[in-house]
């Protein structure tokens, strides 16, 4: 079984849902991000347990090579979309696309099927073709 698998099994045990794992650099340091989602809502109480519970698996199987700080948080209102589950657990929301030809949607996500996106945007529904996409992300207004 996989690192990521491992830690998906730990946090789907606590009743939430592993949203994306990612190693950044952010000022000098290297975080290993775990991101989870919670129909509920995440709570603090609730990144610290998993954290506790990730940490000994972490400590057996490094993630990365040298010093880093594991952090386990929530993804925001307003997220990165990557992979194709991240639009499925975003269907209703509002979403702005980048594609790769640099032409810019946005609108409310409304379908996820056969690797195309469908939005309702203020023109009608558009599908764009996942592959096609350089760049997306929720957003909120206000």
């Amino acid at each position: 079984m996989s690192l990521e698998q491992d830690i998906k099994n730990i946090v789907e045990s606590c009743g939430a849902k592993l949203y994306d794992i990612e190693t950044v650099s952010e000022r000098g340091k290297t975080i290993y991000r775990v991101t989870i989602t919670d129909k509920e809502g995440v709570s603090l109480d609730k990144c610290v347990q998993i954290s506790q519970l990730i940490s000994p698996l972490l400590d057996v199987h490094p993630p990365v090579q040298g010093d880093y700080n594991l952090e386990v948080s929530s993804p925001g209102i307003e997220r990165k979309l990557k992979k194709l589950s991240h639009f499925e657990n975003s269907i209703g929301e509002k979403v702005r696309i980048t594609t790769i030809d640099g032409e810019v949607y946005e609108g409310e996500l409304v379908g996820v099927e056969d690797k195309k996106i469908t939005l309702q945007t203020s023109q009608g529904k558009i599908s764009i073709d996942f592959d096609n996409i350089s760049s997306a992300k929720t957003y909120f207004e206000w």
